[in-house]
């Protein structure tokens, strides 16, 4: 039961701690990545796939050491180290904190105060934005989060381990950095943009289905089916159309980036989406992970069980 019970602990200790307010370790990562970037940028993907080697693979080791000397302390003492760990790498209330503002601003109608909160989750313009757009920015963001910050990290958490949820995490960290389609990352960012697309694999899938559990279950099946494969990213598309499914809400279409509008397809269908939306999708990412931490507690007590029949 250490793992189901070490995710239930980090999760505990997330609700009740938020993000570290001081010398947040993926903080000081993207230092260490931003200091790598300047130093062997060039429009080439073997260096950045050099680059990103350097800036992941010897956190992953020195996790691993230190994973494997914390299972020679006592239980109590490896399942603490491991739990924080995941609780570092995991941002379930950061979403309600970043999000939350947005929907209390749209309640109030102070559309400046909600376009100020979109625009410290989001990297679309938000000038421009009406209400429903703004809503829908944010609605986006909790459902394509709920994966990279919570259900991805705790896959692989859940599958690896210690060094499995750095790995994890380190990776998306940089895809966020370097996996942008621009002039300088289109082809030094290609390497962290192609791990990060191989690692949330399994985890966007698995969160596509969680919010079809969830939430609207025939609406969610259907527009993931119907609408995922047009997305841009083969992650992003399963996990938020299946999300504005569940929501039965509508997300997606053209939304400004770098001041021109980008044409994107619909995603989801039902009512337009407004601050309501907002927060049951934070319900919905809340309501997964109690499905998730349940599954995992009985996975590891029926493994358990079987171990010793």
């Amino acid at each position: 039961m250490i793992a189901a019970a070490v995710a239930i602990a980090a999760v505990a200790l997330d609700a009740v701690l938020g993000e570290p307010r001081r010398a947040h370790p993926l903080v000081a990562f993207g230092r260490w990545a931003g200091w790598i970037e300047r130093h062997l940028h060039a429009g080439c993907r073997l260096r950045g796939l050099l680059a990103w080697s350097l800036a992941v693979l010897p956190w992953v080791g020195v996790a691993w050491a230190l994973d494997a000397f914390a299972r020679q302390l006592p239980t109590w003492l490896s399942a603490a180290y491991a739990a924080l760990v995941l609780y570092a790498a995991i941002g379930l209330r950061s979403l309600g904190d970043h999000a939350r503002p947005v929907a209390d601003a749209l309640d109030a109608g102070d559309l400046d105060a909600a376009r100020a909160a979109v625009g410290r989750i989001v990297s679309r313009d938000t000038g421009a934005l009406s209400s429903g757009q703004l809503a829908a920015a944010a609605t986006e963001s909790v459902l394509e989060n709920g994966c990279d910050a919570v259900f991805g990290a705790l896959f692989w958490f859940l599958l690896l381990g210690v060094p499995g949820v750095v790995l994890y995490r380190l990776a998306n960290t940089l895809d966020a950095m370097w996996g942008y389609r621009t002039p300088r990352f289109a082809r030094f960012g290609w390497a962290a943009a192609r791990i990060d697309d191989a690692l949330n694999l399994l985890p966007a899938r698995l969160t596509a289905a969680t919010y079809a559990l969830c939430g609207h279950t025939a609406s969610a099946w259907h527009c993931w089916r119907r609408q995922a494969g047009a997305w841009d990213s083969p992650n992003a598309g399963p996990v938020m159309a299946a999300g504005a499914g569940a929501l039965r809400t509508c997300l997606g279409g053209p939304a400004p980036y770098h001041g021109r509008w980008k044409a994107r397809p619909p995603l989801g269908e039902g009512q337009p989406p407004d601050a309501i939306a907002v927060r049951r999708a934070l319900v919905l990412v809340r309501n997964g992970v109690v499905v998730w931490l349940a599954v995992a507690s009985v996975a590891t007590f029926a493994l358990e069980a079987w171990r010793h029949a």
